[in-house]
């Protein structure tokens, strides 16, 4: 079959959905079957469950990063850059290159798996001076910022100065927020004996949420385990508390407490992609309303996915379930929704979506986490086994396993190391520089873009 009369599949977003949706169609799709096109900024998988481990220094940032190129079946094409809108009626996708030229791109079905964004709230200074977890540029800027405040508190002489330094602090308790508070907070408690100029009680870590329990999802049982880990370690948990105001050298909380620091990590809950919002589609709490196989209503050839997606959950049974924006969700909903394209291509009838949920882990560093696979409790060196098999088994590739290991291992052995890379030290990387949530157009512009470009690219 000719190249140019072959179906076109576009597929946008490289997170967990997207990624296991282009594998699965280069492995069941004959090669002239159909084209098929990712759209994503890097050419590499992020796995983002391991990232407070980057910042922290455990991994290295290449450990997380699984190249989409070692398919032994690679043959997809990839657009290096960001979705910004698409037209559903020309079944047109607008492109912003990662050199900021503006491309169209057909398609006769879409994968949207866009993922999504840092949710933020109308908090005084909290773009300029908070910093994100979403992202490896994130992670290792973190890294180096919290090492350098250990560097500038030993080297100054204002006492103020010292303390504004030492304290840290993190919003959010679910598992982003409390894993990277812990993971943090290990590689501090570490550090400070290489400072004997300072003194380790002045190090304090605050872990915030407006939620009146940490991590709700683990149970009572667990969710009071890992808080009183983290309170035996020396962070300070705070619930229904959450920040006011965030100024570069303190930040006030709801409660009135005014707290000194120069680190600021919002980690509080996402949203779904603005790319969402350019379809002019129904939305069910910001994330794209679709049928249990994952396809648009009225809309043919058109599937989402993933945390952009309200998936139906019918595993629970329960009128109006949703599947929660999880990892564990959105590598099956790939896989799932590669085969319901497929069946649409061939004719064939769609399967819906069906998972029930394994469990959860929580890794808090060294020897502590609290797990709950398939509805068994654990805490201890048990979850720290159940945790990191888990993550383990659920890299994508040999080599990346490889490297998690063999860090891991290294850790275990030689113990941490305090080491700035300095790569961004010029550069900030605050909320506002690390999410464009303003590139996305309105549905009135795509139109207006799409029928003004001309004959679109394909």
């Amino acid at each position: 079959m000719d190249i140019v009369t072959r179906p076109r599949i576009l597929v946008v977003g490289a997170g967990f959905a997207g990624v296991g949706c282009v594998r699965r169609l280069e492995r069941r799709l004959a090669p002239d079957e159909a084209s098929v096109t990712l759209v994503t900024p890097y050419s590499y998988q992020l796995y983002l469950p391991l990232l407070p481990q980057v910042a922290s220094g455990v991994l290295t940032p290449q450990s997380i990063a699984l190249s989409l190129r070692r398919s032994r079946k690679y043959r997809t094409r990839i657009i290096p850059g960001g979705a910004i809108g698409v037209d559903l009626k020309a079944k047109v996708c607008v492109i912003r290159t990662i050199t900021d030229e503006i491309v169209n791109e057909q398609y006769d079905y879409i994968v949207l798996a866009p993922g999504s964004v840092t949710r933020t709230f109308d908090i005084p200074g909290l773009v300029d001076n908070a910093f994100g977890m979403k992202t490896l540029a994130e992670a290792a800027y973190i890294r180096d910022h919290v090492i350098s405040q250990l560097d500038l508190a030993d080297a100054s002489h204002d006492p103020g100065e010292r303390t504004s330094r030492l304290q840290f602090v993190v919003v959010g308790g679910g598992y982003a927020g409390t894993e990277t508070a812990a993971c943090l907070q290990r590689l501090t408690h570490s550090a400070v004996k290489r400072y004997p100029r300072l003194d380790p009680r002045l190090i304090r870590w605050h872990l915030i949420d407006i939620a009146p329990k940490l991590m709700p999802e683990l149970g009572e049982k667990l969710g009071r385990s890992a808080q009183e880990v983290l309170r035996r370690r020396g962070i300070e948990v705070s619930l229904g508390v959450s920040i006011k105001q965030a100024g570069p050298h303190e930040v006030t909380f709801t409660d009135g407490r005014v707290v000194p620091t120069r680190t600021l990590i919002w980690t509080a809950g996402v949203v779904a992609s603005p790319l969402i919002a350019t379809l002019g589609a129904e939305t069910v709490r910001g994330r794209l309303a679709v049928t249990a196989e994952m396809n648009l209503p009225g809309n043919d050839g058109v599937f989402a996915v993933g945390d952009a997606a309200a998936v139906p959950d019918q595993a629970k049974g329960e009128e109006g379930a949703i599947c929660p924006p999880t990892a564990q969700h959105a590598m099956r909903q790939g896989k799932r929704v590669a085969d319901n394209v497929i069946a649409t291509l061939r004719n064939q009838p769609m399967q819906p979506y069906v998972h029930k949920d394994l469990g959860l882990v929580v890794d808090l560093g060294g020897r502590d986490a609290v797990s709950k696979p398939l509805g068994v409790e654990l805490h201890g060196l048990p979850a720290q086994a159940v945790a990191r098999g888990y993550h383990w088994g659920a890299l994508r590739t040999n080599v990346a396993k490889t490297r998690v290991m063999t860090n891991w291992l290294l850790n275990a052995v030689a113990g941490d190391d305090f080491v700035r890379t300095g790569f961004q030290a010029r550069r900030p990387a605050k909320l506002k520089d690390s999410e464009y949530t303003d590139s996305y157009l309105t549905p009135e512009q795509v139109r207006a873009h799409v029928e003004g470009a001309g004959p679109a690219q394909g």
